[in-house]
């Protein structure tokens, strides 16, 4: 008889946007996981003080710096919040509406492109990287041509945006769109099917409904375990209920159906794209920008509002003293930040290769965890 003995180990960093700042203790038995723990708090740089201490229009760039490859929906989050705190949701013009949807479903495709791109190099498959990268450049440039800027955007201002969309980008905006639908047919026909891939994610990870529910998990995690809750849908803001498009589901709730709830949307941010570019023509162009007081100072209270991120459900939640230019009290509920917490439960009796692959498919930023 041999004697069995638990061993503790350090895992990563091994993801690209783990960087050093993510460390999971495993406890294992073999190769096989008994507990993973999470080890966070390495990047830490107090986004949420920060908040505090300076003027409204002045966080918006430091929104970027969270979910750092979604900059543009995390400007969108706490614009929206402080419009909601001022009373001011029901005068921004309509061309703003539709300016912040289409960068937002620009921002939604780039982050599933990183994701897919990364995930795949993860697992072991080489040429989606490349494949990725090439349309991704596509979607950084009409930011650059934008606001100058390809990361970190700071693309939205409190009542408005900051210029008007420059001359030619709707052109090519819509020439993206017109290839995009054929360049997700590429990934999918290098994946999909794949025996290998298939290997690595179907019946891996696997969450139940009830499961993600409790877990308090959002976005395509709680999606590709069946459960239809999107807040463009549900708690619709901006333009989207004018926009027809649908909410994928999985059926399973393993690696696999959270790889294929990605992939439908981004062909459904391309629906929305192309109906954007009809909606645009309906608006005057140069109105940009609310009637609002350039100093923000919101009267006493407090408002949470939240929205579709790539990554799940971006809250923000503002309190006002009635007196100052800068909020009393900011708290962000980040969907990575409280998806990873899932990491435990998603891990237990899988194998360690297995861990790689759950972790990509959770789609983590370490900058919105720690913040």
């Amino acid at each position: 008889m041999f004697d069995v003995q638990e061993m503790e180990v350090n895992f990563g960093p091994q993801h690209p946007s783990t960087h050093g700042v993510l460390r999971v203790l495993l406890k294992i038995d073999g190769e096989r996981i008994v507990e993973a723990k999470p080890i966070i708090g390495y990047l830490h740089r107090g986004t949420e003080k920060l908040f505090e201490a300076m003027a409204y229009p002045q966080c918006i760039p430091h929104t970027d710096r969270m979910d750092y490859v979604a900059s543009a929906t995390n400007n969108l989050g706490f614009v929206e919040a402080v419009e909601k705190l001022i009373g001011a949701t029901g005068i921004i013009p309509r061309r703003v509406k539709v300016m912040r949807v289409m960068l937002s479903e620009l921002q939604r495709i780039s982050s599933h492109l990183l994701w897919l791109a990364t995930h795949a190099i993860d697992i072991g498959a080489m040429t989606p990287f490349f494949y990725c990268f090439r349309e991704r450049e596509m979607v950084l440039d009409l930011f650059e041509d934008y606001c100058g800027a390809r990361l970190t955007l700071n693309c939205m201002r409190i009542g408005g945006m900051p210029d008007d969309l420059p001359a030619g980008w709707l052109e090519k905006l819509a020439e993206f769109v017109g290839i995009f639908e054929a360049a997700v047919d590429e990934y999918e026909d290098l994946l999909t099917n794949n025996r290998i891939w298939k290997r690595r994610t179907v019946g891996v990870g696997v969450l139940s409904p009830e499961e993600a529910i409790e877990w308090g998990i959002t976005g395509p995690p709680l999606r590709g375990s069946g459960v239809d809750w999107d807040l463009r849908k549900v708690l619709p803001y901006e333009c989207y209920p004018e926009l027809e498009f649908e909410v994928p589901l999985g059926r399973n709730g393993d690696t696999y159906d959270r790889y294929l709830v990605r992939m439908e949307e981004m062909r459904q941010s391309r629906r929305i794209l192309e109906q954007c570019l009809e909606l645009i023509k309906t608006t005057t162009p140069g109105e940009i920008k609310a009637k609002i007081s350039r100093v923000i100072r919101p009267p006493e209270g407090e408002v949470y509002h939240s929205i579709e991120s790539p990554k799940g459900e971006l809250g923000y939640y503002i309190v006002s003293d009635g007196k100052s230019q800068s909020a009393y009290r900011c708290h962000v509920r980040p969907p990575s930040f409280v998806n990873l917490q899932a990491l435990p439960a998603l891990a237990r009796g899988h194998l360690v290769s297995d861990l790689v692959a759950l972790i990509g498919t959770i789609d983590i930023v370490l900058g919105e965890v720690d913040r």
